[in-house]
């Protein structure tokens, strides 16, 4: 036994053994982390195991040609950051359907009230797997290899991390040898790959540290080089010929219904189309009845705030750029486009109201950005929490109520607040929504289905109060309202009742929310078009007899020329019945055929579309270009 111990120890010994055993210590601990999240985001991609080897190999070969003790502190400053940003990941994609890039982080603050709600959905095995890697990397800092004192002998490490550096630009051009040009419309893995077009698309490919990676050099660094601005300028050509296909627009007979009035804009947030019934929120219910109803609206979720995507795209026909910048880096952007702005030539005063303070979502600098005149937080006049929980304090506030009911003619954005996770009793606005209505314990089953519907009925209470307010201040006849939610309850965890709530079988058809338009007097339509946020502002500006001069990425309800789709960031859609999603179709409602090329026209319309939304930003597009 003796001897044997001894032959191990000496064939541990030798160069090339001992060069192998303790490059596998830290490779392993990385590598590991690579395939957790991998396994997690159910992603079975080869290349993205590849990149993850090379960048694992790297990574080893860079903390063991150091000394030992310098060695141990990068590992340690490499290891666990990246540990948590893949942890991060899977968590944020649990919720969301897709992950982050490196700039969401500075949204971060604005989730921190719904922190516990988020980390109570995450599985067993994402907890186990934040003890057992945490554990790893203690391990191999503990276990550090020692290293040869001389730095000749410690070359060979660093030739191991000079040729994976050579790899990650080899192998690229290796797993894209088949595909397309980088810019052609159809997505194809290495237009993907080049145009950053969709996180969770890119990680697909490349697996976590290449797509952080990639993230660093697409976002951070080449912005900041020579050919970046005339890289964009070339792709110019493409929003020119995405807008002049659809040829000039025209009024139709809708044009001008809503001609003059006071605008009122509700944001519902998180209100759910399965929430809006008689029995909980018959307000709402009348006036979708009573008003302009769209049936098939969507809320697609680009960028990486859901509420924040929503905000920016019913007020700029923007949505959230998918390709790793914020909406905050295009703040000096011109929105001359925008609904607060196109009213302002209309003589409109612009002004937004809600709970929040000025600084969340940066809105002191977005709203007045899309043409605001006031951002109103309700913080600023009290610091009491049930007083911030009232959906209705803009109306019992006299300072804020006399700014709301200013000389017109007006427009009123409100952002409402109690639909909004967590859905549990003591949550601070389901706690004060059951304080007001303790019987709704008793008309449902679930925790979460009570506090959901009983979070409705206090939204729904607003807007009782708002037209009984509206009729008392004599506007009631003057002003149009709108309701429209920005996002389906995705912090709802049972997801079977969830899908059950609202009749559907996938996430993608879980996006389809409420979205009414409703004046005393005015039309009552019903619009079964499938429409999506992008559509509201070109669909608003037509009602109020606006005729803008620029081109929208969304477009007219009552366009005929237009039939109507909801284009989601990961290049899935939704038009006439149909939803489609990797490769096969999730909904036909219609029981009609749905051929090949019309799959591939609308897949590549989704392409285009997305790839549209971001040129928009970066370009600055509204600044100087207007419709021909």
């Amino acid at each position: 036994m003796k001897a044997t111990l001894t032959k191990i120890q000496n064939f541990c010994k030798k160069p090339i053994v001992h060069f192998l055993l303790g490059f596998l210590t830290p490779f392993a601990s990385f590598f590991v982390t690579e395939l957790l999240v991998l396994y997690m985001l159910g992603s079975s991609s080869s290349s993205a195991v590849a990149f993850g080897i090379l960048w694992s190999a790297l990574f080893s070969g860079l903390v063991l040609f150091l000394p030992r003790l310098a060695g141990r502190i990068v590992y340690g400053l490499l290891y666990f950051p990246l540990l948590l940003w893949g942890l991060a990941q899977i968590g944020y994609y649990q919720f969301f359907g897709n992950l982050m890039w490196l700039s969401t982080t500075t949204l971060a603050g604005e989730g921190t009230n719904y922190l516990g709600d988020v980390l109570s959905g995450f599985p067993f095995l994402w907890w186990a797997g934040l003890v057992v890697l945490l554990g790893i990397g203690v391990a191999v800092i503990w276990f550090f290899p020692h290293s040869p004192a001389k730095i000749l002998r410690r070359l060979p490490y660093l030739a191991c991390s000079a040729l994976c550096i050579i790899g990650l630009f080899v192998v690229p051009e290796l797993i894209f040898l088949d595909e397309q040009d980088a810019y052609d419309p159809v997505s194809s893995r290495k237009t993907v790959y080049n145009t950053m077009s969709s996180a969770k698309e890119v990680y697909d490919i490349t697996g976590l540290y290449q797509l952080l990676a990639r993230d660093i050099w697409m976002n951070k660094l080449y912005p900041l080089t020579p050919g970046y601005k005339a890289d964009v300028t070339q792709q110019l050509s493409v929003t020119e010929a995405f807008f002049a296909q659809r040829g000039q627009f025209s009024t139709n007979t809708m044009t001008g219904a809503f001609a003059g009035k006071n605008v009122i804009l509700v944001m519902m947030e998180s209100m759910d189309d399965w929430m809006v019934t008689e029995e909980d929120t018959p307000t709402l219910s009348r006036l979708m009845a009573e008003g302009v109803n769209f049936t098939n609206f969507y809320t697609p979720g680009y960028g990486s705030a859901r509420t924040l995507n929503s905000e920016f795209c019913m007020n700029t026909g923007l949505y959230l750029p998918t390709s790793g910048s914020q909406v905050f880096d295009y703040l000096s952007n011109s929105f001359g486009q925008s609904l607060a702005a196109q009213l302002a030539t209309r003589g409109y005063d612009a002004r937004v109201f809600h709970y929040n303070s000025a600084s969340f979502y940066s809105r002191k600098e977005l709203e007045p950005a899309m043409g605001y005149t006031e951002y109103v937080s309700y913080m600023d006049y009290t610091k009491d929490s049930e007083q911030l929980c009232n959906e209705q304090y803009f109306l019992d506030r006299e300072e804020v109520r006399n700014i709301f009911f200013r000389e017109g003619p007006t427009l009123n954005t409100i952002i409402t607040r109690s639909a909004h996770l967590g859905y549990t009793y003591n949550e601070i606005t389901g706690y004060f929504a059951l304080k007001k209505y303790p019987h709704y314990k008793e008309l449902y089953k679930s925790e979460e289905e009570i506090c959901a519907r009983v979070k409705a009925k206090v939204v729904d209470d607003m807007f009782a109060r708002l037209l009984q307010e509206l009729e008392k201040e004599g506007l009631l006849k003057n002003t149009v309202i709108i309701g429209m939610t920005d996002h389906y309850t995705y912090g709802y965890k049972n997801m079977e009742e969830l899908y059950s709530h609202s009749g559907v079988a996938s996430d993608l058809l879980l996006e389809k929310v409420p979205c009414f338009i409703w004046a005393d007097g005015g039309p009552s339509v019903q619009v079964d078009k499938t429409l999506s946020t992008a559509d509201f502002l070109p669909t608003m500006l037509n009602l109020l007899g606006v005729l803008s001069p620029y081109q929208y990425l969304g477009q007219d309800a009552f366009d005929p020329r237009y039939p109507g789709y909801a284009l989601f960031p990961d290049g899935s859609w939704i038009t006439d019945g149909v939803a489609w999603q990797d490769g096969q179709i999730l909904m036909n409602e219609k029981g009609r055929e749905v051929s090949q090329t019309e799959i591939d026209e609308m897949t590549r319309l989704s392409q285009n579309f997305r790839t549209v939304n971001n040129l928009l930003l970066i370009n600055d597009y509204y600044k100087n270009a207007l419709s021909s």
